[in-house]
């Protein structure tokens, strides 16, 4: 049985290991080094369930997925009903439909949530997350040619964006 909850505390450790396996792929993010739990403790309560949720993909009561809201431009005010979203999946997991449900998820909550633009930045390199975003109808709205270097790989950054 698979479901899409709003994340708690109990759920960061998944969260992170997801999080690291995105870090040690490369191009899946520009974090080069990995975390721990404790470190991401800030960021994680940085996500107000009633404003700038956090959920998680549970599939037979494992977390296998996640997707969060975030703030653009935190506090300042005209950029109040714009939000960057990032989502990852667990290795195990990919190509099995779940960033589909993720996206399809987060574009309906983020109704309720008053939002009227999303968008996320991703590494050029990252073909797939590109792909799953044009499928849900965000366009390429920006790009910042040859910003992230990893280990002396370079690559830009693409900001996908779509109004809700």
């Amino acid at each position: 049985m698979d479901s899409i909850r709003i994340a708690n505390i109990a759920d960061l450790e998944r969260i992170t290991e997801i999080y690291n396996q995105a870090v040690s792929s490369k191009f899946e993010t520009a974090d080069t080094d990995e975390f721990e739990s404790k470190d991401r403790m800030d960021w994680f309560h940085g996500h107000p369930q009633n404003s700038y949720p956090i959920y998680v993909y549970e599939l037979n009561g494992a977390v296998v997925g996640w997707i969060s809201i975030s703030p653009y431009r935190c506090g300042r005010k005209a950029l109040r009903y714009t939000a960057e979203i990032s989502y990852y999946v667990h290795s195990d997991f990919k190509r099995q439909g779940i960033g589909n449900k993720l996206i399809e998820y987060i574009l309906i909550q983020s109704k309720f949530l008053n939002f009227k633009t999303l968008f996320a930045i991703i590494l050029d390199k990252n073909i797939a997350s590109i792909n799953l975003l044009k499928k849900f109808g965000f366009a390429e709205w920006g790009h910042l040619p040859d910003i992230a270097d990893f280990d002396g790989e370079i690559c830009g950054h693409v900001y996908y964006g779509r109004k809700v």
